[in-house]
């Protein structure tokens, strides 16, 4: 596992991630809100405040209005719109369905769309439309922090990032949660030697990975290569000045060595699709959770499945796990609204990713792994593969949000990083 990442993509390796990884099948265990339940939560909130985890943050996004596949990106090198095959059967049927019109199709509100904004308005309008699907709703949270706080005073808040899937959106989304991060560190008196827990659903785990690319010790060229870049951009464009703020505010941080001083953060990611390596020296702890069927038939059940016809038939009932996970890796995106952001977010490809074109993306997801290069790994089969409509399932997306996985999840997740 490297530690001076310094921006590099994560590799899409098809090798065996070894100890890296278990396997592990959902169960119910406890029904919500049942004296069980509470009890299995207080004890893991025992366990993670006597390993110095003072805070914990769920960090989510909406797939509402939102290109979630990231087929804007396809549409614009070539892919979509001209029905781009290149010969291989079901391609083009597969192509269709990541068109947010297929997965978008039942009657929500269409003032709810990105950029989403951190604040109670706008994710009490988000629980109101999905609950827990897919998203941290306000009786998630609440649970999480009756059950883990109940005897301590443990810290549990959510963090609604922008939904913006490009590169210029990940940014500025790093770097307005780093802002959101100081301000928790601030206020709770948090030192060296204490923890952050980030829980990350879906995209929103980019937000850490740059994070940590961002937030490592040492000099890094390209790191002031991407602030060269933010800053010009940000000086010749009407920027919000929150952005600039953000920007500096990293800047300053890393001049003055205050990283040294911070929390350790520890970052657990629920199938959010492998794209930005991660820098482990600025992390804590690693741990990535992918909802996962090893339906292959060569025995290498560590890998995702990309074989066609069949993966069109498989998505709707999401049979094969995550395909959210597997199928929005590099060469996905959805395209900038403004052209200023459309030239940064080309200028920012060239250092952060180099997959770039139609039959580049086509190779990434049939190479793509469960598990990214950095970090542990559980790949956990949630029995969520139905003939249900994927608005419910999200394409096997939405099962690490729901309530009844509360409980299994935060077990696993407190075992394996914490000890049994």
């Amino acid at each position: 596992m490297p530690t001076a990442n310094n921006f590099l993509h994560s590799k899409y390796s098809r090798s065996d991630p070894g100890d890296r990884a278990r396997y592990v099948s959902f169960e119910p265990g406890a029904p919500p809100f049942s004296p069980a339940w509470h009890d299995a939560l207080g004890r893991l909130g025992t366990r993670i405040w006597d390993a110095g985890v003072r805070a914990v943050v769920l960090v989510y996004g909406s797939y509402l209005g939102a290109d979630l596949f990231g087929s804007g990106r396809l549409d614009e090198v070539g892919g979509l719109k001209r029905g781009y095959s290149r010969g291989i059967p079901g391609l083009e049927s597969l192509l269709a369905s990541l068109r947010p019109d297929e997965y978008q199709r039942s009657s929500h509100d269409p003032s709810c769309q990105p950029p989403f904004v951190n604040d109670e308005a706008g994710k009490t309008k988000l629980d109101t439309l999905l609950n827990d699907r897919a998203n941290f709703s306000e009786q998630y949270v609440n649970a999480f922090r009756d059950g883990l706080a109940s005897s301590h005073g443990l810290t549990v808040q959510r963090y609604l990032w922008s939904s913006l899937h490009h590169h210029p959106g990940r940014m500025e989304g790093a770097l307005a949660f780093l802002h959101e991060l100081d301000h928790l560190k601030t206020q709770q008196n948090l030192q060296a030697g204490d923890r952050i827990l980030i829980v990350a659903h879906g995209h929103a785990g980019q937000l850490p990975a740059l994070l940590s690319n961002l937030m490592a010790p040492g000099d890094s060229s390209v790191r002031d290569t991407v602030f060269e870049t933010l800053a010009y951009f940000y000086e010749q464009r009407e920027t919000p000045p929150e952005s600039i703020q953000h920007l500096q505010e990293l800047d300053r941080l890393l001049a003055e060595n205050q990283f040294a001083a911070w929390p350790s953060l520890d970052v657990v990611t629920l199938g959010t699709p492998i794209r930005y390596g991660w820098d482990t020296e600025s992390l804590g702890k690693l741990l990535h959770l992918v909802n996962h069927r090893p339906i292959r038939q060569d025995g290498k059940r560590w890998l995702a499945k990309m074989e066609l016809p069949q993966i069109v038939m498989e998505l709707p009932m999401a049979s094969g796990g995550d395909y959210v996970h597997q199928l929005a890796v590099a060469g996905t995106d959805a395209v900038p609204a403004s052209t200023w952001e459309v030239e940064l977010d080309q200028a920012l490809r060239e250092n952060l990713e180099p997959y770039d074109g139609f039959e580049r993306w086509l190779e990434c997801t049939r190479r793509v792994t469960r598990c990214p290069n950095d970090g542990e790994c559980l790949l956990i089969d949630y029995n969520d593969a139905t003939g249900t409509s994927p608005d419910e399932h999200l394409f096997g997306h939405a099962c690490y949000t729901r309530l009844d996985a509360l409980l299994f999840q935060t077990t696993h997740v407190v075992e394996t990083l914490y000890g049994a």
